[in-house]
């Protein structure tokens, strides 16, 4: 068994590839292998997390999740704990894995109870896993989850929280939220996106490969998604300059809202722009900022975008509409947010002159947050956070372009390119300006060189990566926040 607390880039994979891996592995091993792989990985994380647990309930559903949570119900019984044992199936109907690991169990000596126990140490969510994709949990089963979720108690899930969708990280109205989470076969998408982060805990995995030689290995599958991993440095060369790195419009700050372009700015020049630029739309008298005077203010007209990374829309209102479609033309490197986006979604000679750009293969990385998402499809934020990664994909399918969706595991989606969810960042990103912030960063990124997805994911990382290092007695704010980032 081999389990992995990753800080590497890992590979996602949704249940139907899963279910394929799974397919595999069992036609390979003898039988009932697998389950009984599952049930020790469960049992042996569960000694790990709660060592000193004795008395630890498990509650399992009709199908193999709830199997596997029983084969862990006989290794605690033989090492000495105390399982208490909460079984939603029936013998006659269970699959015959289940079956035979319900035998099993009770020869071991497990106790099998018709509803959670009074006291406990540990709780082990056996109930749905994947599971979860098929049904709402109702009745007994949601008493039950209501149960775990107010125990007090460590709770370990089972593949996955019950009542999380595996693939999309939407939760059902009825779910648990796992301190800990034990991922079988592969990890799942759902796991770090959406709903995820919040109800998975922390994520283990356990492939249920013996040893790396195993034959009963599965082939490798493509993923569904990427978990995105810490990114490489890089040095600058010492015989560098200002031209070296590139140069940074920002285009936005309508009247009253013009800190949102300056913190984009900010963010530009700390994470690593040669030189940064300003254009405040409603022409607006600001001409220098004391506070970071390496910050150069012009009127957009003198601005030459064919050469520039042009970061477009950050406290935009109504007056990025109109300037629009001469940066949609001209840019060389266009990151739109916040007002851009919603100028977008509002004109359609705005939505082909977008269009336009991408079959131009001009570089363009649109940064919405869920509403904004919802205005270019024409749809809810609610049906966004259904299938964050369908939708990230289908709006880099329509405008040719690279997307950030952001929000709680932010994804990095491109036409014809396996998405990507971000594992950094924390709530403390919940507060007026950080979207502006990474805005800018984008625009460094792609000042520098780099290629539009690569500087999303970068930028996204490091954006996540700077509140999660954030000091816990200290306030998050935009302004400090674009100040601690680094080129």
């Amino acid at each position: 068994m081999r389990l992995v607390n990753f800080l590497n880039r890992q590979a996602l994979h949704d249940v139907a590839t899963t279910r394929q891996f799974e397919h595999h592995l069992q036609h390979g091993l003898p039988e009932h292998s697998l389950m009984a792989r599952a049930g020790l990985a469960v049992a042996r994380l569960a000694l790990a997390i709660a060592p000193h647990a004795q008395r630890i309930w498990i509650a399992a559903g009709t199908g193999n999740n709830g199997g596997d949570g029983i084969v862990a119900a006989m290794h605690l019984q033989r090492w000495g704990k105390q399982p208490l044992m909460s079984w939603l199936g029936k013998p006659d109907q269970a699959p015959a894995d289940t079956r035979l690991a319900y035998q099993t169990a009770l020869d071991a000596g497990v106790a099998f109870g018709a509803g959670p126990p009074t006291h406990f140490d540990l709780c082990i969510d056996a109930l749905l896993g994947i599971g979860s994709q098929l049904r709402e949990p109702a009745g007994l089963m949601a008493d039950w989850m209501h149960q775990i979720n107010t125990c007090g108690a460590p709770v370990l899930a089972v593949d996955v929280p019950s009542g999380l969708q595996a693939d999309t990280g939407a939760a059902s109205r009825c779910h648990v939220k796992a301190t800990h989470t034990l991922s079988l076969l592969t990890l799942k998408p759902g796991l770090f996106t959406g709903q995820g982060r919040d109800l998975a805990g922390t994520v283990w995995l356990d492939d249920l490969r013996q040893d790396q030689s195993d034959p009963s290995a599965p082939p490798p599958l493509p993923p569904s998604a990427w978990l995105a991993g810490r990114p490489l440095k890089t040095s600058r060369a010492h015989a560098s300059h200002k031209g070296s790195f590139g140069d940074v419009a920002v285009v936005g700050g309508a009247r009253g809202m013009s800190g949102a372009a300056l913190l984009a700015a900010s963010a530009a020049l700390h994470g690593g722009a040669g030189r940064v630029f300003v254009s405040l739309l409603d022409e607006q008298p600001l001409r220098l900022d004391t506070v970071q005077p390496e910050l150069m203010f012009r009127d957009l007209d003198t601005l030459p975008l064919e050469t520039m990374s042009v970061v477009c829309g950050c406290g935009g209102g109504d007056a990025i509409a109109a300037q629009l479609p001469v940066i949609l033309k001209s840019a060389k490197h266009l990151v739109i947010d916040a007002d851009g986006l919603n100028a977008i979604a509002q004109f359609a000679p705005l939505q082909a002159l977008l269009a336009e750009r991408g079959r131009q293969q001009h570089a363009t990385i649109l940064t919405p947050h869920p509403l904004e998402a919802a205005r270019l499809l024409a749809c809810s934020a609610a049906d966004i956070q259904t299938n964050r990664m369908a939708a990230a994909q289908q709006l880099a399918r329509r405008f040719a372009c690279t997307v950030v969706l952001k929000g709680s595991g932010t994804v990095i989606a491109e036409a014809d390119v396996v998405p990507v969810i971000n594992p950094t960042g924390n709530a403390r990103l919940a507060t007026g300006g950080t979207g502006d912030v990474l805005a800018g960063l984008i625009g460094a990124r792609l000042a520098a060189g780099l290629h539009t997805f690569d500087a999303a994911c970068q930028a996204v990382y490091q954006h996540g990566s700077a509140a999660d290092q954030w000091p816990q007695d200290q306030a998050l704010t935009a302004s400090r926040l674009a100040q601690a980032l680094k080129a």
